[in-house]
């Protein structure tokens, strides 16, 4: 048992030390925490991965957005292919930014807190509201009926009042 002890004093002690060190000096990515509103990624605070939310309304398909036409909304870079979609977004941005901050609808809807990752290429409007997902695979568990709205709906109102009370 002491020799044990003396292991993990002389060689897993320093090392777990360094990855918490490392960890707290580079931050921990938003999109790994769990009352992330808006997602981001790991890099770059930039909303959805750079595509332009608007575009998914009038173009019905996604489209990358440029630095050039980019917002601040609620601490997040937004990007958007036109300068015509910029104004559309900052003139009613709730009309057009994404449910559950850009997390993947269907994670919401089957897991409820699980805060995933997207691929822009995977989304549907539905009623009026864009819904992104981890996957194609994913998005047909929600066209499918597997995944709706309104479970996810419910699922986020918790998440909300879950990190909104700690």
């Amino acid at each position: 048992m002491v020799r044990s002890n003396a292991f993990f004093q002389s060689s897993i002690k320093p090392a777990l030390s360094l990855v918490v060190s490392f960890i707290v000096m580079i931050g921990i990515p938003q999109s790994l925490m769990a009352d992330a509103a808006v997602n981001t990624g790991y890099f770059g605070n930039v909303a959805i991965k750079g595509y332009d939310p608007v575009a998914y309304f009038t173009e019905g398909k996604p489209m990358e957005g440029t630095e050039d036409h980019a917002i601040k909304w609620l601490g997040a870079k937004w990007r958007f292919a036109t300068a015509e979609h910029k104004e559309m977004f900052a003139a009613s941005p709730v009309k057009y930014a994404p449910q559950y901050g850009g997390h993947c609808a269907t994670g919401m809807a089957i897991h409820g807190g699980l805060t995933k990752d997207i691929d822009p290429e995977a989304w549907a409007i539905i009623d009026g509201k864009l819904y992104l997902n981890y996957s194609k695979e994913t998005q047909k568990l929600m066209t499918e009926g597997m995944a709706t709205p309104e479970k996810a709906d419910a699922k986020w109102e918790k998440y909300d009042e879950d990190t909104t009370t700690q």
